[in-house]
């Protein structure tokens, strides 16, 4: 016998990927109930179909904006999409007001790793370095500490590798990916600029 979600499975899996009820249902079918597992559905999906898209052109899309109780924050977004009946989309919409927030909460200074400037990497890395060598750590270990420190600077500075602040297992890239997967087109960030006081 098929395994039937219950309602409050459905909106707690919804609530958590921004997935449409019906892609909730299926995945959490296909989990046997298992909602970690039906995270990862959504994400695998999101991922192949993202990757379907990526080469098709950003004709339309929107400019959101956020302005934080207080404000004293805010935030401009321009996110891309194919269509002008996508651009007007509910949840297109949706996931521009999360990427906002997600913005504002986070203060990330780049959008990818490939946009951190050269000169920036290579002054973190030295930095890194002096600073496990006067810790007294050699070799391997300063190798492997170089790579957590890395990691940690894209989740604080890139949006897109940045925790999503509703739910931290997922990042901006899943988010943006599963909206790719809901929707049946490409998105993509364009850039944001966040103001503060």
């Amino acid at each position: 016998m098929a395994y039937a979600p219950s309602l409050d499975e459905i909106r707690k899996l919804r609530e958590a990927t921004l997935a449409s009820i019906a892609y909730c249902k299926d995945a959490l079918v296909e989990a046997q109930g298992n909602f970690d597992a039906a995270i990862k559905i959504i994400q695998r999906r999101g991922q192949a179909i993202a990757a379907d898209k990526a080469e098709r052109g950003l004709g339309a899309g929107i400019i959101d904006s956020y302005i934080h109780n207080g404000k004293q924050i805010g935030v401009l977004l321009d996110l891309r999409c194919e269509t002008d009946f996508v651009a007007r989309n509910e949840e297109f919409l949706k996931l521009a007001h999360e990427l906002c927030l997600q913005i504002v909460a986070s203060n990330p200074q780049w959008l990818s790793r490939e946009d951190i400037p050269e000169k920036i990497m290579r002054e973190k890395q030295k930095q890194w370095e002096q600073e496990l060598e006067t810790a007294g750590k050699k070799g391997e270990v300063i190798e492997k500490a170089m790579q957590g420190k890395l990691q940690t600077f894209y989740k604080e500075t890139c949006l897109l590798d940045q925790p999503y602040i509703r739910d931290e297992s997922q990042t901006v890239r899943d988010i943006v990916v599963i909206a790719i997967g809901k929707i049946g087109e490409n998105i993509k960030i364009k850039s944001f600029c966040r103001f503060a006081i």
